[in-house]
């Protein structure tokens, strides 16, 4: 009897995946890619399309413009693969996307309007840009400890306040924290002392999946209370949840609780494993999230899609599709 295909799962990268040029050969190579950036550029109300190909890097490292960049951009890629999707797409399990991610996820599966979609992270990287205006913070990954020890140095550092928080379990040993720019630093300095191989302080001015958060918190529930979500054709699995949703009630909340609260990638990859992924593509503007799945599970084979050239070295058959 012939073994049944292995399932595949849908991954899409988030904020740290943007470059100055990204999209800019899906444009030149798709007519399907030209119009989602003319759309973008519409719903938008400026030139985001010249913000993605030609900079400058600080306007797009700005978060109110990153993570709509990125969500186009995300887009204009999965158009492209549709053909090559449709060969595989009853294997098609879950997709999953890393904290922006979620939304470029939700809107491939069906369950987001790609307009609604871009509104929707436009905001949110609008309010997170103010909330970190109001209650500056920043953003660091610890190397080489694992969950329990950075939970420790985490402790050790807010004392008997609340200052800094875990926001992101990105891979076994590789720990994202956030929080108040003092606090953050002493938590950095403990892990060091606690044998961290590494701590690097990412490039970032808010505390992203954190009570700091909290006021950005405010206008995305009221814009996603007035956003149409439908059911995914697939499960999404939740960053903040860890697990499969596919109503839409439950849906909008996890999105709301996500900013903050931790994303938890490793439980989320765990999650699509165990219910029969073994294979599992990225979509977005540059590879993040397959080197983190190899990390999570050497049973996985997972493949990235980023550009023109890795959408014409797709091999389904390399991928165990």
């Amino acid at each position: 009897m012939e073994k049944p295909k292995n399932k595949l799962a849908l991954l899409f990268p988030g904020q740290g995946s943007q470059f100055v040029g990204m999209g800019a050969d899906l444009y030149q190579e798709f007519t399907e890619a030209r119009a989602i950036y003319a759309l973008a550029d519409e719903v938008l109300g400026f030139k985001l399309s010249k913000l993605c190909f030609e900079g400058p890097e600080e306007e797009l490292n700005d978060t109110a413009n990153t993570q709509p960049a990125i969500y186009v951009t995300t887009w204009a890629l999965w158009e492209a693969l549709g053909p090559s999707l449709a060969e595989v797409e009853e294997r098609v399990a879950f997709a999953a996307g890393h904290s922006l991610g979620e939304f470029c996820a939700l809107a491939a599966v069906g369950a987001l309007a790609f307009t609604d979609g871009l509104q929707l992270v436009r905001l949110r990287g609008e309010a997170m840009r103010d909330a970190g205006a109001e209650r500056p913070g920043g953003m660091a990954a610890i190397i080489g400890l694992d969950d329990q020890a950075v939970a420790e140095v985490v402790a050790a550092a807010n004392g008997e306040g609340q200052r800094v928080w875990i926001a992101n379990y990105n891979s076994p040993g590789q720990v994202v924290i956030a929080g108040e720019r003092e606090a953050l630093e002493q938590a950095l300095a403990l892990a060091k002392a606690r044998g961290a191989k590494r701590t690097v302080p990412l490039a970032v001015s808010v505390a992203c999946h954190t009570p700091l958060m909290a006021a950005a918190g405010e206008r995305l529930a009221k814009a996603l209370e007035e956003t149409c979500i439908l059911r995914p054709w697939v499960p999404v699995v939740s960053n903040a949840l860890a697990r499969p949703l596919t109503e839409p009630e439950e849906i909008r909340a996890a999105l709301l609780r996500q900013l903050t609260s931790p994303v938890r990638w490793v439980e989320s990859v765990q999650a699509m494993i165990q219910g029969g992924a073994r294979t599992m593509l990225e979509i977005g503007p540059r590879s993040v999230l397959a080197g983190l799945v190899k990390r999570i599970s050497a049973e996985v084979t997972v493949q990235a899609v980023t550009d023109v050239p890795s959408l014409g070295a797709l091999r389904w058959e390399e991928a165990g599709a």
